[in-house]
């Protein structure tokens, strides 16, 4: 039986249910020490700055591991990846639990962080092998919108169990849930469909990474999920619950919820997205665009807003932000498209640590602004209050500046590599077959 005889099969639907429930445990783990901020600051007695090096520590794992593992899914397969990840993420969370100093914590942070890097890559990398190609960029959405209710395990029963039951207790079930991804992985995951033909021989990693980055549409995706996507991290990951709470005032039951509307919005948004870049491929930095100017508009009206924003002003900035997740994805769509099938998995990789890249840089920036103004006494002794929350989180806007320009460098070079292979009009040229345009 050929290839193309299993795509789109029973067995396809299997292997990606698998691999997302894989996914969706990874994110439970990565979105859980976001909602135990407040308590890990009395746990470890940390300062701003260290709690944020928490985050900024998985996110540089995170970050850092996304292109060796694109280029070992390339070769190695998905189904090893998804597997060993699962494994170092309940090493992580045990270490964790047990943890009772900074430099403890930090460890088991870092494992989860390696072990959260080798999912999500690897769960794209099954699509264009088990799928046919109309399918995917709506299946690339649904893999995103269905792994953010992670986010849901997180903020509900895990924050339950935080405290009914304390934190060793919590994490350690974080740790159990792991197991369930790795067996999930070994048992019903596959790399690829059973074929007659011959496997190609292995490719160096130096080829893999260097093919794949010298398409400007891998970089184009980078940049486009470098700026969609940070602010959603650094909100969820380590900033959003403690500027709520302790910033905008509001109980940490409402917290939680304005939290669970970053998953309803992906649940809503991501397959409409998802149909629109399916539709008109040729609008999908424009997609991209818009969605980052709702979030910079969004945030500049809380931050400029005399007093505590209102409640419908923050709903309104989470669904804005929210939003970024969706639009995220299309940097993958990007990698699929502009790459041959070999190199998938690096481009993918090379894509997916724009966001992360950013989000640690921010995360740790805006740790950093808020204890040197605490030391000034920028709004009151407090470690967290509103007036520094404001000048802390406009470094944003920094962030999405510097992002956008790399956006349209990055696709003005696709364009004219299109140009030159006859995919789209020259430079310079008045017609526009919008048809041909790809990006």
């Amino acid at each position: 039986m050929t290839k193309a005889g299993y795509l789109d099969s029973a067995r396809s639907w299997g292997v990606w249910a698998a691999s997302l429930g894989a996914y969706l445990i990874a994110v439970t783990q990565r979105t859980s020490f976001g909602v135990a901020g407040l308590e890990a600051t009395d746990r470890f007695n940390a300062s701003a700055s260290i709690l944020a090096t928490f985050s900024v520590v998985q996110l540089v794992v995170y970050a850092g591991l996304q292109i060796p593992v694109g280029i070992l899914v390339d070769r190695w397969g998905p189904r090893a990846m998804i597997t060993g990840g699962a494994a170092l993420m309940m090493v992580g969370q045990l270490l964790l639990a047990m943890a009772d100093s900074v430099g403890a914590g930090l460890v088991g942070r870092f494992f989860v962080g390696a072990g959260d890097a080798m999912t999500f890559v690897s769960v794209i990398r099954l699509l264009p092998v088990w799928f046919s190609g109309y399918r995917i960029p709506m299946l690339t959405q649904v893999t995103g919108m269905v792994g953010q209710l992670g986010q849901l395990l997180s903020l509900i029963p895990f924050v339950a169990l935080l405290h009914l039951w304390s934190w060793t207790p919590a994490f350690l079930s974080l740790a159990a849930l792991s197991v369930v991804g790795l067996v999930l992985a070994l048992v019903v995951v596959s790399n690829g469909p059973p074929t007659t033909e011959s496997r190609p021989e292995p490719i160096k990693a130096k080829t893999l990474l260097s093919e794949a980055w010298r398409e400007p549409g891998t970089r184009l995706g980078f940049w486009t999920h470098f700026t969609t996507q940070f602010t959603t991290n650094v909100f969820l990951l380590t900033w959003g619950y403690p500027f709520l709470v302790s910033g905008q005032g509001v109980s940490p039951a409402t917290a939680s919820g304005l939290l669970s509307i970053f998953v309803l919005v992906a649940m809503v948004a991501g397959p409409l997205l998802g149909a629109a870049v399916a539709r008109y491929p040729h609008r999908r930095s424009a997609i991209a665009f818009n969605v980052i100017g709702l979030i910079a508009t969004a945030w500049l009206v809380v931050i400029l807003w005399p007093g505590p924003a209102p409640l419908w002003m923050l709903v309104v900035l989470i669904v804005c932000v929210a939003l970024g997740g969706p639009a995220s994805m299309i940097g993958f769509d990007f990698a699929r498209t502009f790459n041959t099938q070999r190199v998938i998995g690096t481009g993918t990789g090379i894509v997916n640590v724009g966001g992360f890249l950013a989000a640690l840089i921010t995360v740790y920036v805006v740790g950093w602004l808020l204890d040197i103004q605490q030391k000034a006494g920028v709004g009151g002794a407090e470690l967290y209050n509103l007036d520094a929350f404001r000048w802390a989180l406009s470094f944003q806007f920094i962030v999405m500046f510097c992002g956008t320009i790399g956006m349209l460098v990055t696709r003005n070079k696709a364009r004219r590599a299109m140009a030159l292979r006859g995919e789209y009009p020259p430079a310079g040229s008045r017609r526009l077959d919008r048809g041909s345009l790809n990006d």
